[in-house]
């Protein structure tokens, strides 16, 4: 007996009049329920607004007069049969008051009779004059073992339909493709496993990398996290040293999967605004060689009551799923606000946020920033939930020399020609983004001559604009004094020793 078969059989015998079950595997609930009417010899019936009642465990004609509504409630309300009844996608259907009343009356008549409704769909919400007559259950996700045994499956059957050779694989990419089929449905599984294999015939690291592709676009809820695989190109950002020196020694405790306790859990990246706080983020991600999951805070909230903390939830979930992974929310205090005004929308979100940050045991390292930490409760940037807090300044001149090298280079422009010393000086006070837009503005200046970019044009540039440092002076101000001695610099200076 499957682990799902026990627990619904389980389920039926500790009468429990209605069953909610939110999945998007309506195949795989009908075939487990045709299987335990026969172990609890009760009949049971599948309803949809198409064809109507049916039996599932053996074939017959459906009640087509029975496909309303209405009119099967009122059936299974007036039989004086046993029954189990499986409602496929009711849910448009649960808002009505005489539905709602109708479903009420059968579950309460259940001591005398029992007429179990089991509504299966891919969203329930149930009214609240039900709530304490449902319970809610969940298909279990295949465990490692099971996906072991699709993908032998799916690979047998390769075999006998092509008329084909044996799948070819190594061992290290068959327990690849099976870790990275944990937390997703077995029927998505089946359908990965079925692809990778149909391919080529071969189950190969390639293979590998498009099921976490695919894993991610199949768990993701729309809108509020977005997905970066290949970040090794992030760990190449200039500047940053004592951050990534401090990520690179945690790398090997954050990836070792044998290691359950300790491991590294985020950091909080404080800084002035447009100072390269995300850049710091995805630098985060790129060093450790994890995909980069961004979570939107915006597209998160929901005007309806409980719906911002459940999208929250999903993506936490999904995060969960993806791991090893870095979860990179941008300006945190603006998504957890607790002012009235938002009637504790904000401070469900904390506290949502916050039970999982100190109970997850998934290796998802969380990247937060933020530019105001007065906005940011105590208890979010406390040692448990976060390990470091960093400040990323604005960058010092050996790493503005840097910057200018990687912009010159990306524009087909060689460092060589330039005096990179010259720029870094007359550039402080600049961001890296301001110190790129620089480069950009000299490109334009000179596309209609027969100059080219020169140390010269990037100077008149620079001097032609105010930096960072002189517009927000006084906000600078306060925030470097603050950071001062609660935080850790981000970058080195050009002779210091990154921190431990």
């Amino acid at each position: 007996m499957t682990p799902d078969l026990h627990d619904l059989e389980l389920l039926l015998r500790s009468d429990t009049p209605i069953v909610l079950i939110e999945s998007i595997e309506e195949m795989r609930v009908l075939e487990l329920f045709s299987r335990l009417a026969l172990r609890v010899t009760e009949p049971a019936f599948r309803w949809t607004v198409t064809d109507g009642l049916a039996r599932i465990e053996y074939d017959t004609d459906p009640q087509q007069m029975l496909a309303e509504p209405t009119e099967v409630l009122r059936h299974i309300r007036l039989t004086t049969q046993r029954g189990i009844y499986l409602m496929l996608d009711f849910h448009p259907y649960l808002d009505k008051p005489l539905h709602v009343r109708l479903i009420k009356e059968i579950a309460q008549s259940y001591v005398g009779l029992p007429r179990t409704l089991i509504f299966v769909s891919h969203a329930l919400e149930v009214p609240p004059e039900l709530r304490h007559l449902s319970v809610r259950f969940s298909l279990r996700m295949p465990d490692r073992n099971r996906l072991m045994a699709l993908i032998r499956e799916e690979a047998k059957l390769w075999q006998q339909v092509g008329g084909q050779g044996s799948v070819r694989t190594s061992r290290d990419s068959l327990n690849q493709l099976a870790d990275n089929l944990l937390g997703i449905t077995e029927s998505d599984a089946r359908r990965l496993i079925r692809n990778a294999i149909r391919n080529d015939g071969a189950i190969t690291k390639n293979d590998v990398e498009s099921v976490k592709r695919a894993k991610y676009d199949l768990l993701s809820p729309e809108g509020v996290i977005s997905f970066e695989y290949d970040t090794r190109s992030f760990s190449d950002v200039a500047g940053l040293s004592n951050l990534k020196a401090w990520i690179d020694r945690r790398r090997d405790a954050f990836l070792d999967p044998e290691r359950e306790r300790d491991h590294p859990r985020g950091i909080l990246l404080l800084g002035v605004q447009g100072g390269g706080k995300s850049l710091a983020a995805k630098a985060v991600a790129g060093r450790l060689g994890v995909p980069l999951l961004r979570l939107d805070f915006g597209a998160l909230y929901d005007k309806y009551i409980g719906e911002t903390e459940k999208n929250l939830r999903k993506a936490l979930e999904t995060a969960d799923l993806m791991a090893p992974c870095v979860l990179w929310v941008d300006e945190i205090e603006k998504g957890i606000s607790t002012g009235s005004e938002d009637d504790g929308v904000g401070r469900r979100v904390l506290g949502t946020l916050l039970t999982w940050m100190a109970e997850r045991k998934t290796r998802v390292f969380l990247a937060a920033t933020a530019n105001d930490i007065t906005r940011l409760p105590p208890e979010l940037i406390r040692k448990g939930r976060i390990d470091e807090l960093f400040f990323v300044d604005l960058p010092p001149k050996h790493v503005r020399r840097d910057v200018f090298a990687i912009h010159l280079r990306q524009r087909n422009l060689d460092p060589e020609d330039f005096d990179l010393d010259a720029l870094a000086e007359a550039s402080e006070g600049f961001t890296g983004a301001g110190i790129e837009q620089a480069v950009v503005s000299a490109l334009f200046a000179d596309s209609g001559g027969d100059s080219r970019v020169s140390t010269e044009t990037l100077l008149a540039e620079m001097a032609s604009t105010q930096p960072l440092s002189v517009v927000m002076d006084a906000q600078i101000h306060r925030l470097r004094a603050w950071a001062r001695e609660r935080t850790v610099p981000a970058h080195a200076t050009a002779t210091a020793d990154a921190p431990a």
